[in-house]
């Protein structure tokens, strides 16, 4: 079989190879405790896909849809609204004062802002948000509607993240990051930790034998990585995990050809904006190095195509939400991927719709259908 696009495919020599672990487990109790007490917490839905599974070969695709988490649109409220609130405890436990003398800030392609803009609110916290040149005014005005500043700055996503890290010197002020880099772990873990929330009600919804395999998106890893951490809590033997990314922002693809952490230059130009890094987060990858089984970076065509189907399946999912559908279909549809992943007709996969439609008018040019009419479609 020949896959409809082609993409690139690095089977990680170091899959399984012990290490240090990266999210402690009593953190993740804290965090769950934590986000399970909101106002509005409720399990995502995990949806069966027998349609989907059956045209690509496989026994089981079960996919968990993030679009309604907390109103969001993304799973990013697990990981950037709860971080806020531990950086906020810990800079009033350092330096008192209360909670409107502190700025939260970090950078985002979107959801992430969204969700730090979102826990600023509760928390009654200021909040500067910086974004990249290419990220769409819907989301920018999606953020900023929380009350936040939106500051943006020219280049890619990693340039907002230094424009970030820099203000973020200033007195009273804190970087809530979901990437992380040598000297700033702390909240980027507890980021992760939340993270992790969504793969544990996937392996609570996960009804018979469990998966062998995830397909997971990554920008700078974090998501990844969590969802690496939970599953292999969850399941024995944990499922193989392929890591996937857009071809023109394959940062944690390099880093697994190179065998050390790599960076990648250039516009990182694709659709998926909320993956559009070129930098890997360094506890992300020392989690990946060991866990993935392989790395995937596949074109932006992949991902409109997985949006598009699972638009016929009544499922809103933005560019970005449906990368880990459009990887795997390549992989099944490929006779070499197919070996390469042990995918077989006993296959049972599981996969993560991580954003809805995070710009109403992208979507809709997308896929030729409204988010609203694509939801319906669900609900009945």
């Amino acid at each position: 079989m020949s896959p409809p696009h082609s993409f690139r495919l690095c089977l990680n020599p170091h899959a399984g190879i012990a290490d240090n672990p990266v999210l402690p487990p009593d953190e993740y109790r804290c965090a769950k405790a934590e986000i399970t007490g909101w106002n509005g917490y409720a399990p995502t839905p995990l949806h069966d896909l027998p349609t989907v599974a059956g045209n690509a070969g496989v026994a089981a695709i079960r996919l968990k849809d993030e679009s309604g988490r907390f109103g969001l649109g993304s799973f990013k409220a697990l990981g950037g609204a709860y971080a806020a609130g531990v950086a906020l405890a810990a800079v009033l436990a350092r330096l008192g004062g209360m909670p409107g003398d502190v700025t939260l800030t970090s950078a985002t392609d979107g959801n992430h802002g969204r969700a730090v803009a979102w826990g600023s609110v509760r928390l009654g916290c200021r909040c500067v948000i910086f974004v990249h040149a290419t990220v769409s005014q819907a989301r920018v005005d999606a953020i900023a509607a929380f009350g936040a500043e939106v500051r943006r700055v020219p280049g890619t996503y990693d340039d907002a993240v230094r424009a970030a890290e820099l203000a973020g010197r200033q007195p009273g002020w804190v970087v809530v990051s979901d990437t992380s880099w040598p000297g700033y772990t702390d909240i980027p873990r507890a980021i992760m930790q939340g993270y992790r929330l969504m793969a544990d009600e996937a392996a609570g919804q996960w009804q018979g034998a469990p998966p062998t395999h995830v397909f997971i998106q990554a920008g700078v890893g974090g998501v990844a990585a969590a969802v690496s951490v939970q599953l292999r809590d969850c399941f024995t033997p944990a499922p193989r995990l392929v890591v996937v990314e857009p071809r023109d922002a394959a940062c944690l693809l390099a880093s697994a050809e190179a065998g050390r952490l790599t960076s990648v230059s250039g516009t990182l130009d694709t659709l998926m904006a909320g993956l559009a890094c070129g930098e890997p987060s360094l506890l992300a990858w020392q989690e990946l190095t060991r866990s993935a089984t392989a790395f995937m970076a596949i074109p932006d065509q992949a991902a409109v195509d997985g949006m598009r189907l699972l638009a016929e399946q009544g499922i809103v999912s933005g560019e970005s939400g449906a990368a880990g559908l459009a990887g795997f279909r390549l992989a099944a549809a490929g006779d070499a991927a197919r070996a390469a992943l042990h995918l077989g007709s006993d296959s049972r996969v599981l996969l993560f719709s991580t954003e809805g439609a995070t710009d109403r008018l992208l979507y809709q040019r997308l896929t030729g259908h409204s988010p609203e009419a694509v939801g319906s479609q669900q609900r009945h």
